[in-house]
């Protein structure tokens, strides 16, 4: 995958594109990072990229022309159309699925902006893919790029080495991930659950589906009127219903 980022601020990247999971996927060749200064494609000497909104208004607007130059270098001569996202608190709020289908996706670009907000003809003209992070504003769109990026990275085959790493995780199945535990089988008097400990694949993964309802309707359950349950899921959420 390709992926490409226009900040008005690069040296926010390196320190966490370079390190962890996204370094290793660099390394093993399964993603490539391309950061570039909006500055860089401004039309004036003095490398403007804002300008007073007309109508008038507090705050600054990212004017048209050095996205648009930009866009248009980055992608002259594809074949493909690239997503083309904006993060901004007007996009779609971000979830575990939009990940997976910017996962399948060849080419990648991020607008991070600053100011105000953006010229709409940019949002018009340019834009494929809207993204909010969460109903809260940010200084610029760099953190919630970083975030999104990493949720998709990790999903690309042989990032995690083995597939399943992310296929249970939290969202990916609808609902929150089930707990875990490691070594010690008691620690401080606290104890592992006995499934766990049994070696019955059978038993463990039953405990685990389970535990995940349970988790689910304790903390999300808003997220169970979105899962159509099965009729053994329905039987147990009447019971971790009985036993709370």
């Amino acid at each position: 995958m390709k992926i490409d980022i226009l900040t008005l601020f690069p040296e926010m990247f390196p320190g966490v594109l370079n390190q962890s999971i996204l370094k290793r996927a660099q390394e093993n060749e399964i993603v490539d990072f391309s950061i570039h200064n909006i500055r860089s494609f401004s039309e004036n000497k003095h490398r403007t990229v804002d300008d007073y909104p007309y109508g008038g208004g507090a705050g600054m607007v990212l004017k048209p022309e050095p996205v648009f130059n930009a866009i248009g270098k980055l992608t002259e001569g594809q074949k493909q159309r690239s997503k083309i996202i904006l993060v901004c608190p007007q996009g779609e709020r971000y979830s575990q699925q939009k990940a997976e289908q910017l996962a399948k996706e060849d080419h990648l670009m991020f607008i991070c902006g600053h100011y105000e907000g953006y010229d709409e003809r940019i949002r018009e003209n340019l834009i494929t893919d809207e993204i909010s992070i969460g109903d809260f504003v940010l200084t610029g769109g760099e953190l919630a790029s970083m975030v999104i990026i990493d949720s998709v990275v990790r999903l690309l085959p042989g990032v995690l080495g083995k597939e399943q790493s992310h296929q249970n995780d939290s969202f990916s199945t609808g609902m929150l991930e089930h707990p875990h535990y490691t070594r010690p089988a008691t620690y401080k008097g606290f104890k592992v659950p006995q499934e766990l400990l049994s070696g019955n694949h059978a038993l463990i993964e039953k405990w685990r589906q389970k535990e995940s309802l349970r988790r689910t309707w304790m903390r999300r359950p808003d997220l169970l009127d979105k899962i159509d349950l099965s009729d053994e899921q329905k039987e147990w959420l009447k019971e971790i219903k009985e036993e709370s």
